[in-house]
Order: structure tokens, then sequence, then C-alpha cells
């Protein structure tokens, strides 16, 4: 920019340019492009090459916008991606226009410029805190550490899972004897938790149940916590822990290069000190020396939402929790608006936990410093906020069960210690198991597949699953659940179609055996056109007779109880209708039976809606017959010679529908409306038709006696009559008051055109001397006509103008003119 040129120059060159491009952008979005697009190949070609470089510019221009900073500029693709990406773009722009804003009110003068920035000392600025995690931290691509532990995991090991303790400290029982086997729910055989008996007589220390100052925490800033790496360190530990009464634990997994999951890392803290023990040495089965902490009963493990961390720590180091207090517990107990552990840390110690780091790899060694201090804040205030939220609960609590929340709590946590890791075998019949592919199939509704995509999504998730178990991969490592239904219901004709539907960021292991599973799917696809179907496979894993609850029971373990009876279906379900009775619905559900119908058997019928929905078995006689309240109720009556109908055979109940009377003559018919008649609200009896057996398909509805019959049809013309007389009399009241008015009004009429003086005749209008309408000149002898009135002009004491519809577009009409 040369010094001559001022803002002011600048700015409307600037505007100009905008103005162009946004009225131009208006015209091409009001075009029919779509049209273009497939009417003309040259035209879809350009605007293709034309949409590409657009986004090309805007993507770059984006990236260029965002360095230097901490917002991650999107990548646009295509079209789709300004939708996806819409939120994203929305705050590069917004943060361009507050720079560009600021830079404005600067160059302008309205705000002081800053200054440069100096090397004076001072607190140090707090950085931007991002809300994403690096693809690098979420997941690392780094050695398998599970490769060189001194015992591996067995993923081929057949169920039950046998505990890896080989001593109990602080043991009631003997480790012999607490290793046995039992049944479950499910009629599988299971290990008892080697602790069971010491939980269940837990009592917990006295300070548990006393009101107590809260202890405050140590600051982080004047204190450090030790990584522990080395057995050694380990041993070291342990006799710190020893001399302390309440201990606060953590730990972190990862699950997405392993198949059964990895305790990563484990947090330990007392009032004094912090650890950070490392659960991924070659020597991490050693780590069961905890327990001689974690199962003593005198003192209290403190953890938040330990409901898998209770199984990780046995799964992996065979350590197991005694004396545990959960603040998830303390926090449901309270009611809390909200029970995550973020909550309690911001409530009582004002802390902000960066919670992104939940999903890092805590593999990486070493550990990044940001994910070190975020382990270490876990722990690091847990005690304090287990002292403040114990008091809380001693002061709500009451000696009644329901209100004593500190014993509620205890409960429920002992409950939660009581978790056993258990190990399931592959279900490739049912799918049923966590690593099945029942539950998958219900979540992603995939209940069109064919028998031949049903089969072949059943071969691969169970390829899927064998190659997991064998490299020690999670399941979605070696192939993504998308890729698999992808798969099941393209099923690719070729190696080169599966290789194709495979993800390009996919490991190797799927490509390398991709020869071996499209063998798997031929014979899968040759399988299933005589397999069973997915309805089938459903029905088959959910009887009908099980309820809602035993389904929840049977997914969810927490909510079995042995305690509670469940009532089976048949005593939940009544045999009978509290509406209809004992009376069968339908034929389909009556049972075959040999005893005889009784002769007389009543049941009312609701008549209204019966004739309403009837439907017309033959011609109504035109006789009108009124119905008693006695005529509601049907008799049935057992003809020797009738022959019964089939069960599953429909049949008809004669009835008759709505009729008209005779017409009556009235004069004044088109005054009043249609009056030919009333419409019954009962049903007439009908005569047989010829050639019809009442007992094969119809019921016939006996007739009534004619002594009844000529009284109701007497007083029924009586009823008649008498509507008829009041109607007439209401009909010439009517006509007498509308003669009047009108009486009335030729009067008035006769009294206004005398004093008009409207005797006079008027002149007639001759067409043969009126002027063209059609040839009419623009003007008069040469003189200017008046302004045209314009519906869309505004006026000065007019009303407001009309609102244009649809403006003339250029290119698209044009008006001659003479």
């Amino acid at each position: 920019m040369s010094s001559s040129q001022d803002f002011k120059s600048i700015q409307e060159n600037i505007q100009s340019a905008l103005v162009n491009t946004t009225r131009l952008t208006n015209q091409i979005a009001a075009e029919d492009i779509n049209f273009q697009r497939t009417s003309n190949p040259d035209v879809e070609e350009q605007l293709d090459d034309t949409s590409t470089r657009l986004l090309t510019l805007a993507t770059s221009l984006l990236k260029s916008s965002t360095r230097n900073t901490d917002v991650k500029a999107p990548k646009l693709e295509d079209g789709d991606d300004i939708d996806v990406q819409w939120l994203r773009i929305v705050d590069v722009v917004d943060t361009l226009l507050e720079k560009a804003d600021t830079c404005l009110d600067e160059y302008t003068g309205v705000i002081k410029r800053k200054n440069a920035p100096t090397d004076q000392s001072g607190p140090a600025a707090k950085k931007f805190r991002s809300s994403t995690l690096e693809t690098s931290m979420r997941r690392a691509n780094i050695a398998k550490p599970q490769d060189a532990f001194e015992v591996k995991p067995n993923n081929l090991d057949t169920p039950p899972w046998k505990p890896i303790l080989t001593t109990k400290p602080h043991a009631l029982v003997p480790l012999e004897e607490s290793l046995r086997t039992f049944n479950d729910e499910n009629q599988t055989t299971q290990y008892k938790h080697p602790y069971e008996t010491e939980i269940l007589k837990l009592e917990y220390p006295d300070a548990v149940f006393r009101v107590r100052e809260p202890i405050k925490y140590q600051p982080v800033e004047t204190t450090a916590a030790t990584f522990v790496d080395t057995f050694e360190g380990v041993l070291e530990m342990l006799e710190e822990l020893k001399n302390a009464t309440e201990i606060a634990i953590d730990t972190e997994h990862h699950d997405f290069r392993t198949y059964s999951g990895l305790l990563s890392l484990m947090q330990i803290s007392t009032r004094e000190k912090d650890w950070i023990v490392d659960t991924l040495q070659p020597w991490r089965h050693k780590l069961e020396v905890l327990n001689e902490v974690f199962a003593d009963p005198n003192i209290v493990k403190v953890l938040h939402g330990s409901y898998m961390d209770i199984i990780w720590l046995q799964r992996d180091c065979g350590i197991y929790i005694v004396g545990l207090f959960d603040t998830y517990e303390a926090a449901v107990a309270l009611q809390y608006p909200s029970k995550s552990l973020a909550y309690l840390l911001k409530k009582f110690v004002d802390f902000d936990a960066d919670k992104k780091y939940q999903l890092a790899d805590w593999r990486i060694r070493p550990i990044p410093e940001e994910m070190f201090y975020y382990a270490r804040s876990d722990t690091h205030y847990l005690l304090y906020i287990y002292d403040m939220m114990r008091n809380e609960l001693l002061e709500q609590s009451t000696e009644e069960p329901e209100q004593n929340l500190i014993r509620q709590v205890l409960d429920r946590s002992k409950e939660t210690s009581l978790r056993r890791h258990e190990t399931f075998a592959y279900d490739a019949e049912g799918g049923q198991g966590p690593f099945g592919w029942f539950n998958m199939l219900l979540r992603h509704s995939a209940g069109r597949f064919s028998k031949e995509q049903f089969a072949v999504f059943r071969a691969v998730h169970k390829w899927r699953d064998e190659i997991a178990r064998r490299e020690d991969e999670s399941v979605v490592y070696v192939m993504s659940n998308s890729t698999l239904f992808d798969i099941a219901r393209r099923i690719p004709p070729d190696p080169k179609a599966l290789h194709s539907l495979l993800d390009p960021t996919s490991p190797r292991i799927a490509k390398r055996e991709a020869f071996n599973l499209f063998n798997i799917i031929n014979k899968a696809k040759a399988e299933g056109a005589n397999g069973p179907s997915v309805n089938e496979v459903i029905r088959g894993n959910a009887p009908s007779t099980m309820g809602v609850g035993e389904v929840a029971k049977s997914v969810f373990p927490q909510l079995r109880s042995n305690d509670a009876e469940v009532l089976p279906t048949q005593d939940l379900v009544s045999q009978s209708s509290r509406f209809w009775g004992e009376m069968p619905i339908s034929s389909r559900w009556e049972e075959s039976s040999g005893v005889k119908a009784r002769k007389d058997v009543k049941f009312e019928l609701p008549w209204a809606k019966f004739i309403k929905s009837g439907k017309l078995v033959e011609e109504v006689t035109p006789k009108s017959q009124p119905v008693t309240e006695e005529e509601d109720v049907i008799s049935l009556e057992q003809k020797p010679n009738s022959v019964e109908p089939p069960a599953n055979e429909q049949f008809t109940l004669k009835a008759g529908l709505r009729r008209k009377v005779p017409e009556v003559e009235s004069e004044s018919e088109s005054d009043s409306g249609s009056e030919s008649g009333e419409v019954e609200d009962r049903p007439s009896n009908l005569e047989p038709s010829s050639g019809a057996s009442p007992g094969a398909e119809e019921i016939a509805v006996p007739d009534m006696d004619e002594s009844e019959k000529e009284a109701k049809r007497t007083k029924k013309a009586e009823k008649m009559a008498r509507q008829k007389a009041r109607k007439q009399a209401g009909k010439e009241e009517r006509r007498a008051k509308k003669l009047a008015k009108r009486a009335k009004m030729a009067a008035a009429n006769a009294s206004q055109a005398a004093e008009k003086g409207e005797n006079e005749d008027e002149e007639p209008f001759d067409y043969s001397k009126a002027k063209s309408v059609l040839k009419a000149s623009r003007a008069t002898n040469g003189a200017p006509q008046g302004k045209k009135f314009n519906p869309y002009g505004m006026t000065v004491d007019g009303p407001k103008p009309a609102r244009k519809m649809h403006g003339e577009k250029p290119g698209k009409s044009y008006t001659f003119k003479k």
C-alpha cells in the first residue's frame, strides 16, 4: 500500500468488491443450478471445477487465518463438509472479524494502540485451553507394552476366569477356601470373590461416623508427586501407606490396542504425598503386594466412580479393595445436580479439571507434563472432598434406615467392591455376551438384512473376534463397525472389491487377511441362503414370555437381585377381559370342546356402533319399526339342524341400517330444506333371504309379535303427525313475518322516491355513441394525461404500498413497448 492512498479510498474499494461479489452470489443462488447441471454435461464439469477451486481457496484462507493460534482450521473437501464444519468456520470468521475490528479502531484512533510487549517480570499469562486432544496423544503409535509382560494376557482362555492371587493378606477365610466355584444366575460356572467374606463382615472405622474438621489439602505448587516405575519404589511406597488412615485411589485405562484392556496407570494419595504408579512394567503382576494396604479394613479407600476400577485392579494386578468409600455414591445420596468428579472438584476446591485427557493414550512413556498433572489432580484433592461429603452425610442422616445416608453410601460401596471380573466365550450362534453380535445388531437396526447378508455379517464378526484375540487387539482396531456392516450389505464379489471396502486407515491385519476373509464371505453367502433370518434369530433370543424387567436384568447384572421374587408373566396376565367378560373376542382364541352349547345364550351388543359400521346384507323392507330395550338382548337359540360354523371362518350378523320413512309432500319444501323423513336410530327386523341358512354363516334375529308391532307402528305415526304439525305452524309463522317485512321495505322505498323526484323517466345508455375502450388513445387532443396510479409507490397521505412478490430478474423476461 502506497502512502498516497488514504483509508477512505481503501475502504470504498473493499466495500465495492464485497458488494459485487455478494450480488453475483445471490444471482447464482437464484438460478436453477441442479437443472443446468443435469441438462448440460459441460456446465456440470465447469461447476465441479469451480466448486473444487472455491473449496480449496476457502480451506487455504481458513488455514492461513488460524496460523499461530490454538484454533484448528477445518478442511473442506466437498459441499457437505461446509454443513458439518459450519460451527468451526463461524468460529474462525468471528475471530477474524474481532481482529479486524480491533485493528480498524487502532488505525482510526478510536482506541490507543497497544504497546509492544516488554521483558518486565510478572505472572505468566494463562494459556488458552483447547477442548480437543491431538491424535498423537489420543492414539499413539508405540510398541505394545503387553509384549514385554512376564505374565502375558491369554485371550483364548476359556471361562471361568480364576483370580491371579497368590497370597491373601488380612484374610478371615484362607485363600484355598475362597477360590471356589459356583453357578451364577445364567447357570455359568464362575469363581467366587476371594474377599467376599471379608467385605460382607466389614465394620468401617469409627472415624467414618464422626463429624470432623476437614483436613486441608497440600498446595500443588509446593509439593511434588513421585513417579513409581520400579518394584523397589513400590515397596517404599507401601511402607508409607501402612501409616495412613485414609488413602485416595484412581486408575487410568487403555482399551484400543488390546483385546480385554490394559490398566495403564494408578494414582495413590495420602494427606501428605502423591504417587503415580506405572502399571505397564513387566513385573506388574507383583503389584498384588499392595493388598497389604488395599485389603486392610482399618484403612478407608476413597475412590470416585469405582465401578470399573475394581474390575481392572483385580484383572491385571490381583488387587482387591476392602473398606471402599465411593464419593459417587455419596453424590447420589446427597442429590447433587451432577455426580462427576469434575463437579466435585469445582464445588469444593474451585478447580477446573481438563477432562479431555480421559481419552488420552495412557501408554505413552514418558508421560507428558499436562497428562501427569491431570492424573495427579484426580486424587490430590479427593481426601478433602471425602471429608466435606462425609460431614454432610452425617448431618443429614438419622437413626431411621431410610434416612441414614452414611450407612446407605457404605452399603453401596460394599456392593461395588464385591464386583468380579468374568470372561466370556464367543457365542457364534446366538451372539450373546459383551463381545457378541446380537446387541450390535439391535443397536444398528439391521433388521432389513437378507438371509445371505445376515450370514455374512455373522461370519465376518466371528473372523474379526478371532483375529483380535490372537493379535491382542481390540475388535474395533482390526475392523470398524461401519466397515463390518458395509461388507455385510454389499457382499463383495471378488477380493479386489473387498479390499476397496476396507478403511484406508485400517491396520495391515485386515488387508493381510483379505484373501482368507473373502473365502469366508463366499462360504457364508452360500450357507446363508437356507439359514435363519434376522427376525427369527431375534425372536429366538427374546422369547415372548420374557418381560421388560427380565430383559433389563439379563443385560445389566447390577439390576439382578436374588432376594426379590419376580412373578412369572402368566401370573400377571388376566385370562378374561374386564370389558367383554368371559365372551370370546374371536373364534380363533376359543378352545375346541365337545361340550354342547346352552340353548339360551344372551349377550349385549353395542347397537349404535354396530349399526354405524354395519354392512347391508340384503334389501331392507320399507317398513319402519321401532325397537325397545328388550330387543338389545339377542337370544341365540340352537336349532337341531343347524351346522356349527368352522372355528376359523367368518360369519355375518344380519342387522338393519338407517332408513327413510315415506316422504310427505309439503308446499314449503324449498324453504325448510330436506324434510322427506326421519332417520331411525334403531335397526329394523329383516326378513331372511331365500336360500340362506341362518345357522351356517348368519345369525337370524327373531321377529316380534304382530300386536306389539302394530302398537308401536301406531305410536310412531302419531308422534310423526305431531312433529309435522309443529313444523307446519312454524313455517306459516315465518312466512307471515317475511311478507310483513317486505311490505315495510316497499313503503320506505316509495317515500324516498317521492322526496327525490324520481317520477321522471331515466334516459337509457346509448352504446352506439360511447367511446371505444380497446382503441382509446393515450392522450386527448394532445393534452397530457394525469399521473397513473402506482400501487407499489409510496404516497404522502395514501395507504401503505403493496409489496412486490416477484421481482423481475435480468435475462429472464422483457416487456416490449411501442
